[in-house]
């Protein structure tokens, strides 16, 4: 066995980054064999066939303190919370329904027990309000506080809906307002600092950022909207979450669907206590909208003649799929740019 140490030549993760890292594991794990497997790596979850034409969907995402998360503005039960919604989401990003979790937590030795309920507390009130049944998990000691959830959604194998559906004249549209997310962390860790340098004199106004806050803190899977779509007999062409970032997620889609898109800025829902952050740090509330990250609305194509079809309150028409690469921005002045990808970086 050769025991050179090879390190000093091998690359970073950093310099792949995370999709470059999700290829080079596809590569070394190469394509599963079995039938059953509809859709693997790759898309907001897996795929796998049970029978009768019915398919189980699964995810799974790691959340870990000082990465995902700062104790000092995150109650535990928020916590708890937020990891079954954002989990959640990714199983309404295939347009289905969740149906069980297990639950694997790393715990630092000094945690409380009353931190441990409130935690617990969190997942019980985003399972029931999803209709998900906690059936396990497992609990070690780390050195810092870390969550794994996996979900296991079902739908029947048609209902499913991927990234690489999108055609060329489908509406894109987004379920929401976006960037708020952005803005309520962007408070928080104002609020953190303040607090930090002024101590217990330190009094902080909650009501003018309650809602952004809650976006941050408490964000809710669209469990509701793909049960309106299906109601009203529309399936998109075309669907991913918001985890990393609008912008980033309209790339995901067209890459995966071999297409473009023209996007107007001007059309970006925001909301009023968004704009009204974004004011308050002398920021573009446009960048929060496409770059923020964390708003776990829905971003979907659709054909047109299925737009009248659906709430309008619930979605806005963002731009069109095109049929050319890569993604253009029409800016609130009327001039075409491109749209970069931007958004979360793992391993930046």
């Amino acid at each position: 066995m050769d025991t050179t140490d090879k390190s000093a030549a091998s690359p970073s993760i950093a310099s792949v980054g995370e999709f470059g890292l999700i290829d080079r594991m596809k590569r070394l794990l190469g394509t599963p064999e079995t039938p059953d497997v509809v859709r693997g790596v790759g898309d907001d979850a897996a795929v796998v066939r049970i029978g009768g034409g019915r398919v189980h969907v699964v995810t799974t995402d790691g959340m870990i303190e000082d990465e995902h998360f700062d104790r000092a503005f995150m109650p535990m039960e928020y916590l708890g919370f937020k990891a079954m919604s954002v989990n959640v989401s990714d199983i309404v990003a295939m347009n289905a329904c969740p149906r069980f979790a297990v639950i694997a937590l790393g715990l630092p030795a000094n945690t409380t027990i009353e931190a441990v309920d409130a935690l617990y507390r969190g997942f019980r009130n985003a399972a029931d309000a999803y209709g998900v049944t906690v059936v396990g998990g497992d609990t070690t000691k780390s050195r810092l506080l870390t969550l794994a959830l996996t979900i296991i959604g079902e739908a029947t194998e048609d209902e499913i809906v991927y990234r690489d559906g999108a055609r060329p004249g489908d509406a894109l549209c987004v379920t929401g307002n976006v960037g708020a997310s952005k803005a309520g962390l962007r408070v928080l860790l104002r609020e953190r600092d303040r607090l930090h340098a002024e101590g217990n004199s330190y009094h902080v106004d909650l009501d003018s950022i309650q809602y952004v806050v809650q976006r941050h803190l408490t964000p809710v899977a669209r469990l509701q909207v793909i049960r309106d779509w299906k109601a009203c007999g529309v399936r998109p062409s075309a669907l991913v979450d918001i985890s990393d970032g609008l912008a980033s997620e309209i790339h995901h889609v067209c890459r995966s669907s071999g297409c473009g898109a023209v996007i107007h800025a001007a059309s970006l829902p925001i909301a009023r206590e968004t704009r009204r952050v974004a004011d308050q740090f002398s920021d573009d509330p446009h960048d929060y909208a496409f770059f923020g990250g964390e708003d776990y609305e829905l971003v979907f194509t659709v054909a047109r003649d299925d737009l009248d079809k659906l709430d309008p309150v619930s979605f806005t028409v963002l731009g069109e799929v095109t049929a050319g690469a890569g993604v253009v921005q029409v800016t609130p002045s009327g001039s075409l740019e491109p749209l970069d990808a931007g958004g979360w970086q793992h391993f930046a």
